[in-house]
């Protein structure tokens, strides 16, 4: 039978697989945020195989927040919205509506980075570019699992 209780659970079953998506792409991040933070705190030199400019960036002083590697805190973020996505993806509601303004934030902070990177530094990083296409996609993500709720 057809009912109001089974479009609930249709919905509930979409946005579960939402959140799970997001789990999978917040990884993607949280990868290349730890290889970041691995060769910062080691002192190595990250080579840019597709654009040239990851030493620029990654050598510039907008890379350390208050002695802590920018990419150390995007590992932490990335890391906060597997955690939520995957809370969120069982039914916890709450992790759901904490994720939003992490990824908000997040999107917010990759924005401003483009921009230094574009008009500041004159240099782009490849991996900060992926991680911002991860955060754009995540931002996305967020919206449409937003959506999915209202219907």
């Amino acid at each position: 039978m057809w009912g109001p209780g089974n479009n609930q659970l249709a919905i509930g079953n979409r946005q579960s697989a939402i959140y799970a998506a997001a789990a999978v792409l917040s990884l993607l991040g949280l990868a290349d945020a730890i290889y970041l933070t691995v060769e910062h705190v080691t002192g190595q030199s990250v080579r840019c195989t597709i654009i040239a400019g990851c030493s620029e960036v990654l050598s510039s002083s907008y890379a350390v927040v208050a002695g802590i590697p920018l990419a150390m805190v995007g590992a932490a973020a990335y890391f906060s919205v597997f955690s939520l996505a995957i809370l969120a993806a069982f039914g916890y509601r709450v992790a759901g509506s904490l994720l939003t303004p992490l990824i908000i934030a997040m999107f917010l902070v990759s924005l401003w980075l483009i921009y230094l990177q574009a008009f500041v530094i004159h240099a782009f990083c490849q991996f900060c570019l992926f991680s911002a296409a991860i955060t754009s996609v995540l931002f996305v993500v967020v919206l449409v699992a937003r959506r999915v709720k209202s219907v």
